[in-house]
């Protein structure tokens, strides 16, 4: 936005501030997150605090960096809010779990570490991010953030203690970090239609079992090696040797073969062309096939049947089914993409294939929070900083998410104005 377009909408904007940041306690802190939103939103290339404190006619540099550096306001209820707007406005058709890297210079930001950057492809000296989106066809929003520490500085006191990260902040895998996030939003009655994520999270075996724990259904992108039981394979127990000892439990004999190797033993018939969107350029299609199967490794949960069973740490053997969808383009030598999904049995294809591409929407939020928004313009070192930026970007977007969504939001300008602001912004 210019300034001029910034000044058309500050009677929406303040209703928005004063309604997601109500929680802030103190009216001058409050009127700061209106200002640094306002910065975020203008037109400029850098979006650090000291260019747009020079770009705001009430920009005040050394306030702006205390009320994002210094400021003990807590970014929880204002993430909260903004979801209990956005949520119901965008209708998701998914969450999308998936993780953003900043690549940064030194070691005293926050979280900064060599470790593999997304941005670059390659292992760099970056911070990464684990979000959850909510994401449908028109619309995403980011509704939870979690930074993560790598155990480097887990365990240096010095560092930790200089970028004020908090005592009960530790070293966790990624996919925890994720499990982490969606407990937050399940305790704030917040739960998916569907998740969808990656291969990075989809092929983690344990991650899939807590997602089925929690009765929360998934698509989830998984590697061509991840291995799979075809579905009519049943285990089988050896006869019992003697009348003393435990009885032999069943088990599948053979190994279970890679997910590549189900798919390329299909039959062309197995495949179906669909069509799951509309792109600029016209219709995406490709082929598609679903197949029931049975998820193998020695991390897949195992079931205990009954009480009697569990009593006597007896199990059947027979693995949970789920489905394996694969996309295997037209003129391909081999299939390109697989996906594990717990969802029903009588789900069909077409929705499986639907909810497994909607992550294309989340790279509509990573164009507008860091080209748009500047989410890694972030300029600042401490944990408190970091969460209180990408809070203040999250909102950012949100508002601007509104004004293109919503036909009766509050403000003097006309749903055909708000969609030249957003287009021109993003």
């Amino acid at each position: 936005m210019d300034a001029h377009e910034v000044k058309r909408v500050r009677a929406a904007l303040a209703l928005f501030v004063a309604d997601v940041f109500a929680s802030v306690p103190r009216k001058d802190q409050r009127a700061k997150g209106d200002c640094y939103l306002r910065g975020l939103m203008l037109d400029g290339r850098r979006k650090s605090i000291q260019a747009m404190a020079a770009r705001l006619p009430d920009g005040n540099e050394q306030n702006l960096q205390q009320f994002v550096n210094q400021s003990t306001w807590d970014p929880v209820p204002v993430q909260r809010r903004v979801n209990e707007r956005l949520l119901p406005l965008i209708s998701p058709a998914a969450w999308v779990i998936d993780d953003v890297s900043v690549p940064k210079d030194g070691r005293m930001s926050v979280a900064t570490a060599p470790q593999y950057c997304g941005v670059l492809g390659k292992r760099a000296n970056c911070q990464v991010a684990v979000i959850v989106h909510a994401a449908s066809d028109t619309a995403s929003c980011p509704l939870q953030w979690r930074l993560f520490l790598p155990q480097e500085w887990a365990d240096d006191h010095g560092r930790r203690a200089k970028t004020l990260v908090p005592p009960q902040a530790t070293h966790q895998e990624k996919w925890r970090l994720a499990l982490d996030t969606l407990d937050t939003l399940a305790g704030w009655g917040m739960t998916p239609p569907t998740l969808v994520a990656d291969a990075a999270y989809g092929t983690n075996a344990p991650l899939r079992a807590a997602l089925n724990d929690r009765h929360l259904p998934y698509v989830l992108a998984i590697r061509a090696d991840t291995t799979a039981h075809p579905f009519d394979t049943e285990p089988h127990a050896p006869a019992r040797k003697g009348s003393v000892g435990c009885w032999p439990q069943p088990r599948y004999r053979e190994p279970a073969p890679k997910v590549a190797a189900l798919a390329a033993g299909l039959e062309r018939e197995a495949f179906t062309t669909l069509t799951w969107r509309h792109g600029s350029r016209g219709e995406l299609r490709s082929r598609f096939a679903a197949v029931r199967v049975r998820p193998a490794g020695k991390a897949v949960e195992r079931p205990i049947k009954t009480a009697a069973s569990a009593e006597q740490g007896w199990w059947d053997g027979i693995l949970p089914d789920a489905w394996l969808l694969v996309e295997w383009p037209e003129g391909a030598e081999a299939p390109t993409d697989y996906w594990l999904s717990n969802l029903p049995a009588h789900t069909p294809i077409a929705d499986l294939v639907r909810l497994a591409k909607v992550r294309w929407r989340i790279e509509h939020d990573y164009r507008e929070l860091k080209h748009g928004l500047g989410l890694d313009h972030f300029e600042g070192r401490s944990w408190p900083g970091w969460h209180h930026h990408v809070t203040l970007v999250t909102a950012a977007h949100a508002f601007l998410t509104e004004l293109r969504l919503s036909p009766k939001a509050p403000g003097p300008d006309s749903p055909s104005t708000r969609s030249s602001i957003l287009s021109r912004t993003f």
